[in-house]
């Protein structure tokens, strides 16, 4: 087995690590600092930056870094509630005008990837109008990124029926999504989280499923057996949180789902494939900690599988 630095690039969330960050406003270019200077990742997820003068700024540094840079659609999406499978035209038309934003901002920071999410899911009689809409609105945003230097949109499926609730979040519904969006859209793709999966009652093999349209991977935690937990649903609490379900052998576990189906040798958007860390301290935690905590899960899963 490769080294794991040869194999793929680390990434991880910034506006997750540095939650202080996720509405687009604080000590971004500071934190985003952070990240830069560390030699152990060769990849960074950022996202929103409202302030023009900030976002150049952090557009600069991440030139000058030498990362694979993708771009987390999520935090402006769920902060502004685009919803890009809305069943009333006019909101539809709004949220697509929103991601589009999105993708010149992803662009303006030298990002590879834009990753988005669906909206909420409808009433199960709508469900199949709604995955319709959605991959017509997908559609429209593929070609708009293909302007953009043919910057790959993905889409990262979310939780069904604990917090987010979204309409694609099972694996099988994001691939069979992929297969409609991607016969017109060859800048489509999809994105795999291990901290989803237990949200999905998925095992971490699943992400084999979505061979074909794999372009970026997440990592991370979750609690979904105590519901008096502050980090209960899809919170990404560290790796080895109490009542979590991801640690060391769920994420060697899932490395080796994506080795056996050749991710680590797939040629993507990104200089190497990228597993990105997306990891949250809890208010009494310090993100540099969780990162270190993070690393060192990591390293002890690639470790197995030798």
């Amino acid at each position: 087995m490769k080294l794991l630095n040869q194999a793929v690039h680390v990434g991880i969330i910034h506006p997750m690590i540095f939650p202080e960050t996720g509405r687009g406003e604080g000590p971004i270019l500071e934190t985003v600092a952070k990240i830069v200077n560390d030699e152990f990742f060769g990849a960074i997820e950022v996202s929103w930056v409202k302030d023009a003068d900030v976002r150049a700024r952090v557009a600069k540094l991440l030139a000058e870094s030498h990362l694979d840079i993708i771009y987390s659609g999520a935090p402006p999406i769920l902060n502004q509630k685009i919803d890009l499978n809305n069943l009333n035209d006019a909101v539809r038309r709004e949220s697509i005008n929103g991601a589009k934003k999105l993708v010149d901002e992803a662009a303006f920071l030298g990002a590879k990837i834009c990753t988005l999410l669906s909206g909420p899911k409808p009433a199960a009689s709508e469900k199949e109008r709604a995955t319709r809409l959605l991959s017509d609105s997908l559609t429209e945003i593929c070609d708009y990124a293909k302007s953009k230097g043919n910057l790959m949109i993905t889409l990262e499926g979310f939780d069904s029926d604990y917090e987010k609730r979204c309409l694609i979040g099972p694996t099988a519904e994001a691939v069979a999504l992929a297969k409609v969006v991607s016969k017109s859209c060859r800048n489509f793709g999809l994105t795999i989280d291990l901290s989803h999966l237990p949200l999905l009652h998925e095992e971490p093999e699943a992400a084999a499923e979505a061979e074909e349209y794999l372009e970026n991977v997440h990592i991370g935690n979750c609690i979904i057996r105590d519901r008096s937990s502050p980090a209960y649903g899809d919170q990404h609490p560290r790796f080895g949180a109490p009542n979590g379900e991801n640690d060391v052998p769920e994420v060697a576990a899932f490395l080796k789902a994506l080795d056996e189906m050749g991710f680590f040798a797939k040629k993507t958007a990104t200089s190497k494939p990228v597993i990105s860390f997306e990891v949250k301290p809890q208010p009494d935690e310090s993100s540099e900690t969780i990162i270190a905590n993070s690393k060192r899960t990591l390293l002890d899963a690639w470790a197995m599988l030798d």
